[in-house]
C-alpha cells in the first residue's frame, strides 16, 4: 500500500505527530520526576522521549528527520517539559498519570509512524513495524537514560498492542476508511488495550529455561 502525500494527509500527519510529541514528552518528564532530576535533566529526558522514536524512524526511511525539518516539534517538546516541571510543583500529579501519558504516546506515535512509512512506499508489514518502533523507542530511550529496564520488555502488552493497532490502521485504510477516522479508531484501540492490559496485568509468556 502506498499513500500519496496529499495536503489533507500531510495535515493529519502533522496534528497526530504534534499530539504524540506532547504526550510522549510528558511521560518523559514524569519518569524523570520520579528520579528527581533537575530541570536540564528533565528537558533532556522529555526530548529523548518525545523525539527519539520518530528520529530513528526517519533515519531508517532515509527522510528528513521530522523535528529538524520543522522545529515546531522540538519547541513543543521543550515547552511541554517546562510546563509539566512547573505544574508538578503547583498541583499534585498522581504517579498513575505516567502510565496514561505513556499509553497515549504509544498510540499516537504508532499511528504516525505507520502513516509516514506508508507515505514513503514501505510495504504494509514493514510500515506496521515502523509504527511499533516509533511508538516504543522513545520510551526505551527514556528508560535507559533513567537507568531502568525499558517498560516495553517487561510491562503488560506494550509493543504487542501497538503492532496490532498499526496493522488495524492499515486494514482500515485498505477498506477505504478516511485517514483521520482510521487514525482515531486505531489509536483509541491501542490506548484502550494498553490500559486494559495494565489494569488486568495481561502479558505475553516470558522466556523460561526448563528446570
Amino acid at each position: 500500500m502506498n499513500l500519496n502525500p496529499t495536503p489533507e494527509l500531510l495535515e493529519s500527519l502533522y496534528w497526530i505527530t504534534l499530539l504524540a510529541v506532547i504526550v510522549s514528552s510528558t511521560s518523559g518528564v514524569l519518569k524523570a520526576g520520579f528520579k528527581q532530576f533537575d530541570l536540564f535533566g528533565v528537558i533532556i529526558i522529555a526530548i529523548a522521549t518525545g523525539l527519539g522514536g520518530g528520529s530513528l524512524r526517519d533515519m531508517l526511511l532515509d527522510r528528513d528527520v521530522f523535528w529538524i525539518h520543522d522545529q515546531t516539534f522540538f519547541l513543543v517538546s521543550l515547552i511541554s517539559a517546562i510546563v509539566i516541571f512547573i505544574s508538578a510543583r503547583l498541583i499534585k500529579i498522581s504517579p498513575k498519570f505516567f502510565l496514561v501519558a505513556d499509553a497515549a504516546g504509544l498510540a499516537t506515535f504508532g499511528v504516525a509512524g505507520t502513516l509516514v512509512s506508508l507515505m514513503v512506499g514501505a510495504p504494509a508489514l514493514v510500515a506496521s513495524f515502523m509504527g511499533v518502533m516509533t511508538g516504543a523507542m522513545g520510551g526505551i530511550f527514556r528508560d535507559i537514560l533513567c537507568n531502568e529496564q525499558p517498560v516495553v520488555f517487561s510491562s503488560p502488552l506494550y509493543a504487542t498492542v501497538s503492532w496490532v493497532g498499526s496493522l488495524a490502521f492499515i486494514g482500515l485504510l485498505h477498506f477505504n476508511f478516511g485517514v483521520t477516522a482510521s487514525a482515531i479508531m486505531a489509536g483509541t484501540g491501542i490506548f484502550a488495550a494498553r490500559l486494559i492490559a495494565i489494569r488486568f496485568n495481561i502479558s505475553l509468556p516470558k522466556f523460561r529455561f526448563k528446570t
